[in-house]
């Protein structure tokens, strides 16, 4: 997980209704119908920071090296992390489990080959391990490939990936660990992977090939006519950096772009002026939230003296209209937050019981913990005044989120103090454990994985902003295991809705928001399906409408 500060401001609510209502048509490539080809220009507001899998770590670098490189297998749209239900075969055509589930064997389709025409072989696969585990490359999905012991390589077009211990989420772990030419990269020593000449032109194994790179500039790629999957129906894909997210709107606008996101509410309205945009919204993987430091900023040894007290958190839980602010700053933009997950994940559950919002029964309950309303209104108990300090980056947007909970928590004798800082002290605060409420948000992946590293006890080690509030229960962690370690996604459901129930009832923190992802597209596009956790795998079967086609959908004169 990564954290992530979302932004958004308040729209005009009938504009953003109407373009929220314009749907997704739904179609296939079809060549035949004349409706195929174009070139695509995704505008973005900075650059791909890497091509290589292993070593992408960025949105934008991501979605080119996910276009360019294959996986064994794909993800299907339910999911779904647990075992192998609804995965699409890639690279690999098929795989089977062994009798204990410790060894699981793909067989490589002998159809596909690298861009250079040589064949991808399994060996490939067995390569992008070593290299990934290589300390010099520092990999960003080390961690992730834990459950995998080794991958061993009977034949050039099969791989048997051979696991330490049944992991629920095994063969979600193989199809992470993405084949890399070892025939190109094999030579290269990992120190110098990341600056090799290989790395910023590579040769892959994807719908699309490498073209060209000017960083910070433009980044193009190329159909495969000829892929071994079929070939794509968009011809040309171009990443176009705008050096702000205000001109790069201004390129969608003047359709010199055809893609953008993500959209905050406030851009809606001149969106919708303009005939040629639509507006395309789906769930997120982004949830926002305020987390109450457990221990105490001058003594972490020590509970807060406030916050530490769990019947308290409910009561400022309680206090809160999460719907409200949800309205207010996302209109339709977003969902009211559930708890630590989002409702794209395969393991959400909507069911769990919330701490329902009452200001009158806030009110009560404050009285009978002995909090006594002052002239000022502001509550005091044994001499101690009920203010808290609300951390936040210096950000219009997250401040304004701060200043609703400010005035919500007023009306019930609270009296909260917005600290706005920029975001690196922000970060060393969380870090340090020196605050009182933060504005914080993760983003999330469709795995529940990440749920132990952000919440789970575990976290608790030294400054992180892990677990920055520093929660601890042994109810939640012991549900979180045996959920994570179930065999069926129905058993995994069950154990987390335990855990999330845990979370929600003990309040370390009031779950706000999930954002949706919405993206401006070029009316002229008919696409197929949306991904919730990345829009570009089904840009291949993207099509052109022909009555709308532009003088740059005309095909490329270059290979």
């Amino acid at each position: 997980m990564t954290f992530l500060e979302p932004s958004g401001r308040t729209a005009m609510r009938h504009a953003l209704r109407a373009l929220l209502l314009i749907p997704l048509v739904v179609a296939c490539g079809d060549r035949s119908r004349g409706v195929s080809g174009g070139t695509v220009i995704i505008g973005a507001s900075a650059d791909a920071d890497a091509l290589l899998p292993g070593i992408v770590r960025s949105i934008q670098g991501r979605a080119a090296s996910e276009l360019i490189f294959d996986r064994i297998a794909d993800i299907g749209p339910a999911l779904n992390t647990v075992g192998d239900s609804g995965f699409v075969p890639r690279l690999a055509k098929s795989w089977r489990w062994s009798g204990d589930s410790l060894a699981l064997t793909l067989q490589f389709d002998p159809a596909a080959t690298w861009h250079d025409g040589t064949p991808v072989k399994s060996t490939d696969y067995a390569f992008a391990l070593r290299l990934v585990r290589d300390p010099a490359l520092a990999s960003s999905i080390t961690a992730d490939l834990a459950a995998i012991d080794s991958i061993s390589t009977p034949d050039a077009a099969t791989a048997v990936v051979h696991f330490a211990q049944r992991d629920a989420e095994q063969f979600y772990a193989a199809t992470l660990l993405t084949p890399i030419p070892e025939h190109i990269f094999g030579s290269i020593a990992p120190t110098e992977i990341r600056t090799h000449a290989a790395s910023a032109a590579p040769v892959g194994s994807g719908r699309f090939r490498f073209v060209s790179w000017e960083p910070n500039v433009r980044l193009e790629l190329a159909a495969v006519p000829d892929h071994y999957r079929g070939g794509p129906s968009i011809d040309r894909v171009i990443f176009a950096r705008s050096p702000d997210v205000t001109s790069g709107l201004a390129r969608v606008w003047a359709a010199e772009s055809d893609f953008w996101e993500p959209l905050t509410p406030d851009v809606l309205p001149e969106a919708a002026r303009h005939p040629h945009v639509r507006v395309v919204s789906g769930p997120g993987f982004d949830y926002g939230f305020a987390v109450f430091n457990l221990q105490s900023p001058g003594a972490p040894t020590r509970a807060h003296p406030i916050l530490g007290d769990r019947a308290l958190r409910r009561v400022l839980t309680m206090a809160i209209d999460r719907d409200a602010i949800r309205r207010t700053i996302f209109d339709s933009l977003a969902s009211t937050g559930l708890g630590p997950f989002v409702r794209a994940q395969a393991t959400a559950d909507t069911t769990v019981i919330q701490i329902p919002f009452d200001s009158a029964a806030a009110t009560s309950a404050l009285d009978s913990l002995g909090w006594r309303i002052g002239r000022d209104g502001i509550r005091t108990r044994n001499g101690r005044p009920l203010r808290l300090a609300l951390l936040t980056p210096t950000s219009s947007a997250i401040r304004g989120r701060a200043a609703v909970l400010q005035e919500q928590w007023r009306k019930i004798g609270v009296d909260a103090r917005i600290e706005g800082v920029e975001f690196q002290a922000f970060l060393a605060r969380l870090n340090g454990g020196q605050f009182d409420v933060a504005l914080h948000a993760w983003r999330t992946t469709p795995s529940a994985r990440g749920i132990r590293s952000t919440w789970g006890s575990s976290a608790i080690s030294g400054n992180s902003i892990q677990n920055a509030g520093k929660y601890a229960s042994g109810q939640f962690d012991a549900a979180v295991v045996r959920g994570l370690n179930a065999s069926t996604l129905r058993e995994r459901r069950a154990h987390l809705r335990l855990a999330y129930q845990t979370i929600i009832d003990d309040a370390p923190a009031i779950w706000l928001y999930e954002v949706k992802n919405a993206a401006a597209v070029h009316q002229r596009y008919v696409i197929p399906s949306w991904r919730s956790d990345a829009w570009w795998m089904t840009l291949g079967d993207w099509t052109v409408d022909p009555a709308q086609r532009l003088p740059r959908d005309a095909p490329p004169t270059t290979p």
